[in-house]
């Protein structure tokens, strides 16, 4: 039982996580000593062998052989974290953004100094994937959004990256959909289907789910591979990850450029990183100092919780 709560409460950081966008889940994860089992367990479950014991022996024995517990709670609490995130962070990310920025602008940079806690030894390998991790996380967070093609192809290849990036620390999915230009396409989908359930959104909601059942299987894999063959590369490179989404979650972003979404609003687009004495808006510098301090301490605290647990 105390497993389970443990499960559904970093399920919900998790979701929440998810709700803002430029933060990923996969951060949580791993501040929460979850990461390579969450990624083992997607591994496990996109395998044929749950599927063969399910009909050989049984559920009981195919939800063991998917890790079915930990993924139910840790799904479970998710839901609860999504749905709690989109009525309270986006209020306050709408009413208070540099304060909820700055927190989590802390809560990255303690988890990049914890997973770099967790190597070993520095060789120069291991810092080339650093600084590797560091370049592609800042190119990705920097370039500038895009308008993709609606075409299938693009469609599922959009759901399999940006599901990829969902599962990497420091990197949000929802902002590789943005880069791609599918963004809009998508949301507007989802919310399409739910209000009119017209066939061609339901077909164009599958390619996109299709594609990232199939971007979960195979990177799940790699991920699975990376960390069982080169672990402190692979440790060093999420580090790396980290870092470079740093400048994408500044606390003080002046909004330059604005387009319409599919509802017709006016939405941020491009953002400029500035300093709170020009920042368009009320800076709250003095809480938003706080929250970073706050977001900072939690890593450690929870860092802390974890070995007390591990030990009773």
């Amino acid at each position: 039982m105390k497993n389970t709560i443990s499960l559904l409460l970093k399920g919900m950081a998790m979701g929440m996580a998810e709700v803002v966008p430029g933060v990923s889940g996969g951060t949580i994860a791993f501040i929460t000593g979850i990461y390579e089992t969450l990624i083992r367990t997607i591994k496990s479950v996109l395998s044929p062998e749950p599927w063969r014991k399910l009909l050989r022996e049984g559920i009981p024995a195919a939800w063991d052989a998917a890790n079915g517990g930990f993924l139910f709670a840790l799904l479970a609490g998710m839901v609860l974290g999504i749905v709690a995130g989109v009525f309270g962070i986006s209020y306050l990310l709408e009413h208070f953004p540099p304060i909820v920025w700055a927190f989590f602008f802390g809560l990255i940079i303690a988890s990049a100094i914890y997973i770099s806690r967790q190597v070993s030894r520095w060789t120069p390998q291991v810092l080339a994937a650093l600084v590797f991790g560091i370049l592609v996380s800042y190119f990705i967070t920097q370039a500038s959004p895009a308008q993709g093609p609606e075409s299938w192809w693009f469609v599922f290849l959009s759901g399999m990256v940006a599901i990829s990036a969902l599962i990497l620390p420091g990197i949000s999915g929802s902002f590789i959909l943005l880069l791609l230009g599918m963004y809009t396409l998508v949301i507007g989908t989802v919310k399409s289907v739910l209000e009119t359930f017209a066939m061609a959104d339901v077909l164009l909601l599958a390619v996109f789910a299709l594609g990232c059942l199939f971007g979960l299987a195979t990177f799940s894999r790699v991920l699975s591979w990376l960390f069982a063959r080169h672990r402190e590369l692979t440790l060093a490179g999420l580090t790396g990850f980290m870092i470079g989404s740093l400048p994408k979650i500044w606390p003080w972003r002046n909004v330059v450029q604005y387009r319409t979404n599919s509802s017709g609003e006016q939405v941020p687009f491009l953002e400029d990183n500035v300093l709170p004495a020009v920042y368009a808006g009320e800076p709250y510098l003095l809480w938003a100092v706080l929250a970073g301090l706050a977001g900072f301490g939690l890593v450690f605290a929870l860092e802390a919780l974890d070995r007390a647990y591990r030990t009773t």
